[in-house]
């Protein structure tokens, strides 16, 4: 086995902004890749200083790893060797097991979906698409550009919210809208007075992601769920399957990212669990290559909603897997027929 791992910086269209970051018009992200007896394969995994991680340092992590303990015959021996390793990044995890998982699909001859026994239904899945804080103007203009998208996810926590939902809706007065706090709001009770506005202001709003910080007690996420109007989703809450039976009792649903898990096959868990809890379940993203997009998008059969456009926000996409057309998800013109169903751009 080989191993091949570079960091690729990804152009924003827009100036990105939420809550719990600064603004950035840049984004660095990692690709791996791994081949074996003529077997190519391809991961990716996008580091978060939110979560202690780079892209120099899990660079640094890869160029280190005996690729030879990894194998596409055994996934799941590779993971719990990677499993042990000491100060492994999860953003490793990933792209490793991305690429594994790709290996893997490849030589049995099947999409991922089919691999993992989920299907993929064409013309059924549609992503939400991301519109980032900002201006009022600003907003308007990015829900005029994203006019395609059927479904509208905005960032919030910001001393403008209220002008910035005038803004969307004077954009796209119909849409379902989906609002993403990212921690933004620091109490319960300043959570539950957002949380009343939204739901008074516009009967569209479909749920609410991460209303208060991740480390907030459970007795307040509790006290707020209890009081919510709106459905209340874990995002920043909810990393892989350990936190579940938490997120249960905290939350109505969780947005599961596979940067976050740690690769497909935890996501896969992680659903899989969050649904067996009744929770309701989202597949999301970070800012991202089609790599990353299409393996979520391999899941999507285990999700009640996708947020999977953080390709959809780039001006430099070096990958072609999925499209989201209208917001409909399919595969139907991927150039490959196997694993992750993704190619480099420039490849014959």
């Amino acid at each position: 086995m080989k191993l091949i791992s570079h960091s690729c910086e990804l152009h924003l269209a827009n100036p990105w902004k939420i809550a719990s970051s600064k603004r950035s018009d840049i984004y660095q992200t990692l690709i791996v890749q791994l081949s074996d007896q003529g077997t190519d394969a391809i991961g990716e995994a996008a580091p978060s200083s939110l979560y202690g991680e780079s892209a120099e340092g899990t660079l640094n992590f890869l160029s280190q790893l005996d690729a030879a303990k990894l194998s596409f015959a055994d996934v799941a021996g590779s993971m719990a060797y990677l499993e042990k390793l000491p100060g492994i990044p999860v953003a490793a995890k990933c792209a490793l097991n991305l690429a594994l998982l790709d290996g893997a699909a490849k030589r049995a001859g099947k999409p991922l979906y089919d691999f993992f026994g989920l299907g993929f239904r064409e013309n059924h899945h549609v992503t939400s698409f991301s519109i980032g804080i900002d201006a009022p103007d600003r907003i308007r203009k990015k829900v005029f550009d994203a006019a395609q998208y059927p479904v509208i996810k905005l960032k919030v926590g910001d001393p403008r919210d209220r002008e910035n939902l005038g803004a969307l809706r004077s954009a796209a007065p119909e849409k379902p809208v989906r609002v993403d706090a990212n921690e933004g709001w620091k109490t319960k009770e300043e959570a539950l007075r957002m949380l009343e506005w939204l739901a008074e202001t516009d009967k569209k709003i479909q749920f609410v992601e991460q209303p208060m910080p991740r480390g907030a007690a459970a007795s307040d996420l509790i006290w707020l769920k209890e009081r919510s109007p709106l459905p209340l989703f874990a995002d920043e809450s909810c990393h892989t399957v350990r936190d579940i039976p938490r997120c249960a009792e905290c939350f109505h649903g969780v947005n599961v990212k596979l940067v976050k898990t740690g690769g497909a096959s935890m996501a896969l868990e992680t659903l899989q669990a969050a649904r067996k809890a009744g929770l309701q379940t989202m597949i999301g993203c970070m800012i991202e290559t089609s790599v990353l997009i299409s393996a979520a998008a391999n899941l999507a059969e285990l999700a009640d909603f996708l947020d999977v456009d953080g390709n959809l926000l780039i001006t430099n996409d070096p990958f072609a897997g999925v499209t989201a057309k209208n917001g409909i998800l399919s595969f139907a013109s991927a150039p490959e027929k196997s694993g992750l169903r993704v190619r480099p751009r420039n490849a014959k």
